[in-house]
């Protein structure tokens, strides 16, 4: 089977969630809100493997496993488009943006094998994947996977610090297992947000008082633009705490 696809480039598949590796994180601390996403995926799950490779497996009851990935992310909510995109629906970061961003359609989050229906278009998208549009994917192979090799190399260079990092924060926070026990046997799945600040002790060498001052604007504005939106209740919620915690760290500065 062959996938036919090619972006337009219009931006209209900018929305949400966006998981980063380490470096475009911290890269772009300035544009955009930043969180640790955990997601649980149960033993025989999708790319079940692929995710226990580049993060951690807890048990669950009977001795089943479920892997749990851990991703930097820019938190931002789904009917929100990049904060990056002009006026025209182009990126303003072209040049310099994130590897998901390049990889995309495909995920290096998940097995090659397994991208097929990552190609079927969301709603909205104007992307052309009729029979005139470049090959991309054929027989379970990605045609010309330069991106997709990238990225998985930058997420196996960024497992070495997110696993002992999941550990110690699991062992530190047991309610933390448990409630990833309870997303991984839910179905459906789900998702928990960590607050970005847990992972900086684990890179010594960023500055933590320079990416506060950083993240604080943008989880301000973030704030504001879903103040009123009770359906945005839980982001508006996340960004008001990251910024008072963000704020508390600028005023401890040296």
């Amino acid at each position: 089977m062959e996938r036919h696809f090619s972006c337009t480039a219009c931006g209209k598949c900018c929305y949400g969630l966006l998981p980063l590796t380490i470096d475009d994180a911290l890269a772009h601390a300035d544009k955009f809100p930043l969180v640790v996403i955990w997601t649980p995926v149960r033993q025989g799950g999708r790319s079940f493997r692929v995710t226990a490779d580049l993060g951690i497996t807890i048990e669950l009851k009977k001795r089943k496993l479920a892997a749990v990935r851990i991703a930097p992310t820019a938190y931002i909510p789904p009917t929100f488009s990049c904060p990056e995109l002009t006026d025209e629906g182009l990126c303003a970061i072209h040049a310099a943006k994130p590897q998901r961003c390049r990889t995309m359609p495909f995920s290096a989050y998940r097995d090659e094998k397994d991208q097929d229906d990552l190609m079927i278009p969301r709603s909205g998208w104007v992307c052309d994947t009729s029979d005139e549009a470049p090959v991309v994917y054929r027989d379970k192979r990605i045609i010309g996977r330069e991106d997709f090799a990238g990225e998985r190399e930058q997420l196996v260079r960024d497992a070495a610090i997110l696993k002992p990092y999941a550990e110690w924060l699991l062992d530190s926070v047991p309610s933390l297992r448990m409630e990833l026990q309870k997303l991984a046997m839910k179905p459906g799945g789900g998702r928990v947000v960590v607050a970005f600040s847990t992972l900086i002790p684990r890179l010594p060498k960023v500055d933590i008082y320079a990416f506060a001052e950083k993240q604080l604007p943008v989880m301000q504005d973030f704030a504001q633009r879903t103040a009123r939106d009770p359906a945005l209740a839980d982001y508006h919620r996340r960004y008001v705490d990251c910024a008072a915690e963000w704020e508390q760290i600028t005023r401890r500065r040296p």
